[in-house]
C-alpha cells in the first residue's frame, strides 16, 4: 500500500461524506461516488461544518453512482468504503464492483444485522471490514454541505470476527483527526449490541408517524414495549451465540432518556419519504429468531405492521 492510500467512498451521502473529511484530512486520497448533487461537488466539493472543525474538501474523483464512469479502470483502490442503505433492491456488490481489485479492501459503514453476506459471496478473494457508526450528520438543503452534529465513534473489525493489519491501518487514520475508534474482535457481537436498540426504536418511530425518542417512551406503555422488544432482540442474540449483558437493557432506556428531541435515521427517512432500511434493521433480526427457533412475536408483529403500511 501506499503511504498515502487511495480511498474510494461510494454513496458519499451524510456519513459517506464525513468519514471521507476525516479520511482527507489524515492525508488520504478520496474520491466519492454519489447518485446526488454530484454537479456541485464535481465543481466546489464538500462543505463539512464539524465541532472538529472545517472539513471542507475537494475530493480527488468524483464519479455518478450507476453512471457510466468509463475511466474506473485506471482508478487504484486501496480501500473502498461502502456507505449505501442496505435495501432489498440495492445491488451493493454491483455499486462498489467497478473499484475492487485484487488486494482492495472493502469496509461497510452501514447500518443492519447480517448484512455483510452478499458482499462477501460476491467478492470471496477480498478482505472484508464491517463498521458500526455512531453518529449525528446530516446532509442539508444546499447541494455538498453536510452538518456534522456529534458524535463519529466506530467500531470496527474483519467480517466475521478478527482484527487484522487493514483495520489497525484504517483506525489510525481516524484516531488522528479525532475519530474514536473501537478494533472488534467480534464485529457480529457489536452489531447485535447496537441492534438492541436500533430495532426496537427505528421501526417504531415510523409507527409512530415520526415521533422522537421522548415522545415514545413517555407514551403510555411506551417504555414497557421498547424494553419487551429489546428482550426479544437480546434472546436472538444469545441463541446465534452472542450473549450481551445482563444491563444492556435498563443501560439503553437510560441513555434514550438523555435525547428528549432526538429522532432517528429511520423517523427521519420516512417524514422525508426516503426509503427505509427495515429489512435491514428489523426483517434480519427476525428472519435469524425464525431459523434458530427464537420467538419474537412483537417483532414480527411490528414488520407485519409495517408491510402493511407500505403497501
Amino acid at each position: 500500500m501506499n503511504d498515502k492510500p487511495h480511498i474510494v467512498i461510494v454513496g458519499a451521502g451524510a456519513i459517506g461524506a464525513f468519514y471521507g473529511a476525516v479520511l482527507k484530512r489524515a492525508g488520504c486520497r478520496v474520491s466519492v461516488v454519489l447518485r446526488s448533487d454530484y454537479d456541485a461537488v464535481a465543481e466546489h466539493g464538500f462543505t463539512v461544518n464539524s465541532p472538529l472543525g472545517d472539513l471542507s474538501y475537494k475530493p480527488d474523483g468524483v464519479y455518478r453512482k450507476g453512471g457510466n464512469n468509463a475511466d474506473t479502470n485506471d482508478v487504484a483502490a486501496d480501500y473502498v468504503i461502502c456507505c449505501v442503505k442496505v435495501l432489498p433492491d440495492t445491488d451493493r456488490a454491483a455499486l462498489i464492483a467497478p473499484w475492487v481489485s485484487a488486494g482492495t479492501r472493502i469496509v461497510l459503514i452501514e447500518n443492519g444485522i447480517d448484512i455483510e453476506p452478499p458482499v462477501a459471496e460476491a467478492f470471496p478473494d477480498n478482505p472484508l471490514i464491517s463498521c458500526l457508526a455512531f453518529i449525528a450528520v446530516n446532509r442539508t438543503e444546499v447541494p455538498g454541505v453536510i452538518e456534522h452534529v456529534a458524535y463519529g465513534r466506530l467500531a470496527l473489525g474483519v467480517w466475521p470476527e478478527g482484527v487484522t493489519e487493514d483495520c489497525r491501518a484504517l483506525a489510525q487514520w481516524f484516531e488522528q483527526e479525532g475519530i474514536d475508534v473501537k478494533l472488534a474482535e467480534s464485529v457480529v457481537r457489536e452489531r447485535w449490541i447496537k441492534s438492541v436498540w436500533n430495532t426496537p426504536f427505528n421501526p417504531l418511530s415510523v409507527l409512530a408517524g415520526g415521533a422522537d425518542m421522548a415522545s415514545m417512551l413517555d407514551a403510555p406503555g411506551g417504555e414497557a414495549l421498547a424494553r419487551a422488544l429489546m428482550a426479544e432482540v437480546t434472546a436472538v442474540a444469545a441463541a446465534h451465540g452472542y450473549p450481551l449483558p445482563d444491563d444492556i437493557i435498563d443501560r439503553n432506556i437510560a441513555s434514550t432518556r438523555k435525547m428528549p428531541g432526538y429522532r432517528n435515521s429511520m423517523a427521519l427517512d420516512y417524514l422525508a419519504g426516503r426509503p427505509m432500511e427495515i429489512e435491514a434493521i428489523l426483517g434480519n433480526v427476525v428472519a435469524i429468531a425464525g431459523r434458530l427457533s427464537i420467538p419474537v412475536p412483537r417483532l414480527e408483529t411490528i414488520r407485519v405492521a409495517l408491510a402493511m403500511r407500505h403497501e
